[in-house]
């Protein structure tokens, strides 16, 4: 399939810009599978989609403060994005400023009174265009002084409360980019959901800055998919093999719980997720370490049964991948409805369930 066929024309002031109040009374697109039925409500309805026996499963990554602000030795200002960590104190970053040459050292800006200086001495420019970054203290001494948390590019407003970008579950820090379709989950629906039987466990996927990029092939197939850091507890496993064997539906809260699922059924286990016949059986097995897995149309799901996600971007391997669960033709005729329905778009806006 091509690039373009994932393209689609989003009026600007359909991307929410600040999130609703409360979480839950964002609205909700109900899709069925089965019947290519559309139904509008609430978030705070999703009750009535889920059955005792259910299990939903989240990610319980949390942004961290990636975004960095630094002076040169020349008193300009540099912005450091942190990317992915490194041993020893090392992260791979994003560096404003092509003159930041390897062995240039930028005193990061610090509130006052915190001593001593925080010191990052660029090491290595890479291929790609990142830079690999060592740092004279610890991170997890300073950062969330120094730190702020990275809001999409598409988001030019402020945020008041930094906690609205994180889902209210939210325990492991390393994500870059919140897990949004968690966004809209309230203290007390989660309450009201298990009075009703319906489960929650948590997998950890580390969502890096490559969420945001268009896919910049026109055959989707030769995509280098982006790989993050995921993991997958034994008990997590246990738990979602007991609820497939019981009958009851794996309900993903997310993409990356999708990917993440998909892969512990899959890559895990030393199987090819792209081979058709390969896993004919749901079983989800514990793994910890890096996936890359493109999920686009024509691959066959082995672990998820319905899915929680929020309105993506053209052009991206989230909508393909929901368009792989759904079918691309109702994802198509979803996203028309809803744009002409007023749906808000991306990080900050509505939800969909597909079922």
């Amino acid at each position: 399939m091509k690039t373009s066929d994932f393209d689609y024309n989003l009026p600007p002031d359909r991307i929410a810009q600040t999130p609703v109040e409360p979480r839950d009374a964002s609205r909700l697109l109900v899709v069925h599978r089965d019947t290519g039925q559309l139904q509008h409500r609430n978030f705070r309805d999703i009750g009535d989609y889920l059955r005792a026996g259910d299990l939903l499963v989240a990610n319980n990554s949390r942004v961290i403060p990636a975004r960095l602000f630094g002076r040169k030795p020349t008193g300009g200002q540099v912005e450091i994005f942190l990317l992915h960590p490194l041993p020893g104190d090392r992260w791979e970053c994003l560096v404003g400023g092509k003159r930041l040459r390897p062995g240039v050292q930028v005193e990061i800006d610090m509130p006052t009174g915190v001593q001593p200086p925080v010191i990052a001495t660029i090491e290595a420019e890479r291929d790609d265009g990142s830079r690999l970054v060592s740092f004279n203290r610890p991170l997890n001494g300073w950062l969330h002084d120094a730190g702020h948390v990275p809001l999409p590019p598409y988001i030019h407003e402020d945020l008041d409360d930094p906690e609205r970008y994180q889902t209210i579950y939210s325990r492991i820090e390393g994500s870059v980019a919140s897990s949004t379709a968690g966004l809209h989950f309230t203290p007390d629906l989660l309450i009201g959901l298990r009075g009703r039987g319906v489960g929650m466990a948590f997998v950890t996927l580390h969502i890096g800055l490559d969420t945001f990029q268009p896919v910049k092939v026109e055959e989707i197939e030769a995509h280098p998919m982006h790989s993050e850091w995921a993991s997958l507890s034994s008990d997590v496993a246990r738990q979602i093999n007991e609820t497939t064997l019981q009958g009851g539906r794996i309900v993903a809260v997310g993409t990356t719980a999708v990917r993440t699922l998909e892969w512990a059924a899959t890559g895990a286990q030393g199987l090819d997720p792209y081979d058709m016949d390969a896993c004919p059986w749901k079983r989800t097995a514990a793994f910890e370490g890096p996936t890359d897995l493109f999920i686009r149309p024509g691959y066959r799901f082995r672990a998820v049964d319905a899915m929680i996600t929020n309105f993506h971007l053209p052009r991206s391997t989230l909508l393909m991948l929901v368009s792989a669960f759904a079918g691309k033709d109702l994802i198509d005729h979803a996203y028309q409805v809803a744009i002409d329905e007023g749906y808000r778009f991306y990080s900050f806006g509505d939800a969909m369930l597909i079922v």
